[in-house]
């Protein structure tokens, strides 16, 4: 574990390091935000499960918005992940192959991440741009799309900025993964 977090850049040109913590920062922000939307998730669920056994009636948006604050909090949490290094790894070959395979290893599957989630947050952005110029709005509840879509492109675009900075920090040699982000198993 880095004794400091100055520890994961070093090396690293000052702006660099500078817009690697930024990058960091916003990776945090976005796991509460998704925390906090799988916590507004979890209250509407159990709300439409009173309202159905206490009142015998169903609140008409809670599955629809309960899908939306699970895709929200997916995408806010997947830049933290990534950073904290819970994402899912091919480790059996990360293993197999000595420093410098590795960190081209590391390099090639950055550079495809930033590519393809890129793609993603981009395709995300235009989509959501369509939903607002022609108002589109759900049928069963009347909102207008673009407002939950922008929090895909939020947590999208905080993802690929994580990829990007992972990329950059893997061409420099840097730590990829932050250890003081990682959730300890329950036998520590």
């Amino acid at each position: 574990m880095p004794a400091s977090p100055d520890d994961l850049y070093r090396g690293a040109p000052a702006p660099l390091a500078a817009l690697f913590r930024g990058i960091d920062a916003l990776a945090r922000l976005g796991g509460y935000l998704g925390a906090a939307c799988l916590f507004g998730l979890t209250l509407l669920i159990l709300a439409e499960i009173a309202s159905r056994n206490v009142l015998g009636r169903d609140i008409r948006v809670a599955w629809e918005y309960s899908s939306y604050l699970m895709g929200a909090g997916f995408m806010f949490g997947a830049a933290v992940t990534l950073r904290a290094g819970g994402h899912i790894r091919v480790a059996l070959l990360l293993s197999n192959v000595g420093p410098a395979g590795r960190r081209a290893l590391e390099i090639a599957s950055a550079a495809a991440g930033t590519a393809l989630t890129a793609f993603l947050a981009n395709s995300l952005f235009w989509f959501t741009i369509r939903a607002f110029e022609r108002g589109q709005t759900s049928p069963a509840s009347d909102t207008a799309l673009w407002i939950p879509q922008s929090l895909l492109v939020a947590g999208a675009a905080m993802l690929a900025l994580q990829m990007a900075a992972r990329l950059a920090q893997a061409i420099l040699g840097l730590q990829l993964e932050d250890p003081r982000l990682q959730v300890s198993a329950l036998s520590e």
